[in-house]
């Protein structure tokens, strides 16, 4: 149950369980683990869980003309998932793979339907976690199209200077929608002294 009280921490940013209502919860959730590499969904197949990391750091990209854009990364205390297809229960657009070790408590929607007939309480849960990706979604998406990309780069390196260090700089520069020369250029020129 330790790893579930990581999971009880993050949710109490959103409301309060009681013993209840969290072990109830918690006997819907399944752990999984993930090798780096490992994909948890593949572009073209159906997205079964939703997955809050617990442990590790994972990407969602998609193929366009033989290239990977990468469009999100998650780490520890976040979630992951291909929404899309998780509600649609329609072929995924996006592949999500682990870049490290990866541990995940994933749910099915078919158990979040079990949650909301449990309590009301779970359904204001579901949709205060729901609007916190849209809004964390349009937000990426916003200044993507309306930042430069020194601006993005900046703007990435104030927020996860932390990535750095775990993320293969492709995926970097194409999550900031940049080419790799690009950001490495980019990269030197914050590290040169003003």
């Amino acid at each position: 149950m330790e790893l579930m009280e990581i999971v009880k921490s993050y949710l109490s940013n959103f409301i309060s369980l009681n013993e209840r209502e969290f072990n109830y919860m918690a006997g819907l959730f399944e752990l999984r683990h993930f090798e780096k590499r490992q994909k948890l969904v593949v572009q073209g197949e159906v997205e079964k869980y939703l997955n809050f990391i617990l442990q590790g750091l994972a990407r969602k990209y998609f193929i366009r003309k033989n290239e990977e854009m990468v469009i999100q990364f998650s780490r520890e205390n976040e979630i992951i998932c291909c929404f899309d297809s998780f509600m649609s229960g329609e072929p995924s657009n996006f592949s999500v793979e682990a870049l490290e070790p990866l541990d995940v408590v994933s749910i099915t929607l078919e158990n979040i339907e079990k949650l909301y007939e449990f309590s009301p309480k779970m359904e204001r849960l579901g949709r205060l976690i729901a609007t916190q990706e849209y809004l964390k979604k349009e937000s990426f998406e916003y200044n993507r199209l309306r930042l430069t990309s020194q601006e993005r780069f900046i703007n990435f390196i104030r927020n996860n200077s932390n990535l750095l260090q775990r993320v293969p700089q492709k995926y970097l520069a194409s999550y900031l929608d940049m080419k790799p020369e690009t950001f490495s250029r980019l990269k030197h020129l914050m590290k040169r002294p003003s």
